[in-house]
């Protein structure tokens, strides 16, 4: 739950597809200090850089995309495309919009790989967008168990970063990176549920030494699943709120 080119793809492309930005803003914000290309794009042959892409997007008739964070078990949002579903999956985070989606795919820390797939002629169901509000009390009560929750599991024992990073999570912390006219709320909201799916990541690794075993593991996984849905259901509706 680190990073999220294909939310900075689906928010920015928005904001220009939409007049909000300029297209200069939009590639600078969604490339950053890496490396982008693109294969797969309807119309071309080969890889194309990141520009050339999103420059085609109004070509496609393109409006708004929507960050999808797929899980086994939960692909709601993913077009029933031949290959985006395990694509997806694997990467976790596609951006999809009406005639085209996007995975993106880190080949290393400099570099990331997109793969384009086609929508015509598919039936893309109208998403259903988050209620913020809702979204941020649901982040309010996941962020007060998590204390809780990595207390009984005794995460501290296998990793001593843990309760520094939970005493902090009540703290209000904004995300930067978005569009300017971007929802205040949202912005607090991804802030929130980055800062808790930092603690998570770190509650979810096995220490060296074997500190946990496969079975506390387990009800450790399944303690915390509450938590991750909660981060994962939060940075979706962050990334897609669209100012009114």
């Amino acid at each position: 739950m680190h990073d999220f080119p294909a939310g900075r793809f689906a928010v920015w492309a928005t904001a220009w597809l939409t007049g909000r930005t300029s297209y200069d803003a939009a590639l600078d914000a969604v490339l950053g200090d890496t490396a982008h290309r693109v294969s797969g794009l309807p119309g071309t042959t080969e890889a194309v850089p990141l520009g050339a892409a999103l420059s085609a997007l109004r070509v496609l008739g393109e409006q708004r995309f929507r960050l999808v964070l797929p899980v086994p078990g939960d692909v709601r949002g993913l077009p029933p495309v031949p290959g985006l579903v395990p694509q997806a999956l694997e990467s976790g985070q596609a951006a999809v919009g009406r005639s085209v989606a996007f995975v993106p795919e880190a080949l290393g820390p400099e570099v990331v790989q997109w793969t384009a797939f086609s929508l015509d002629g598919v039936r893309v169901a109208p998403a259903v967008d988050g209620n913020l509000r809702a979204v941020s009390g649901a982040l309010d009560l996941a962020v007060g168990d998590a204390a809780r929750i990595l207390a009984r599991l005794d995460v501290a024992r296998w990793n001593p970063e843990v309760p520094s990073l939970v005493a902090g999570l009540a703290r209000t912390k904004t995300a930067p990176g978005l569009p300017a006219d971007h929802e205040p709320l949202a912005l607090s909201v991804l802030g929130r549920a980055q800062r808790l799916a930092a603690v998570l990541d770190l509650a979810l690794s096995d220490a060296p030494g074997a500190a946990v075993n496969h079975a506390q593991a387990a009800r450790r996984d399944e303690a915390l699943r509450p938590l991750a849905d909660a981060v994962r259901e939060a940075i979706s509706a962050a990334y897609n709120a669209v100012p009114r």
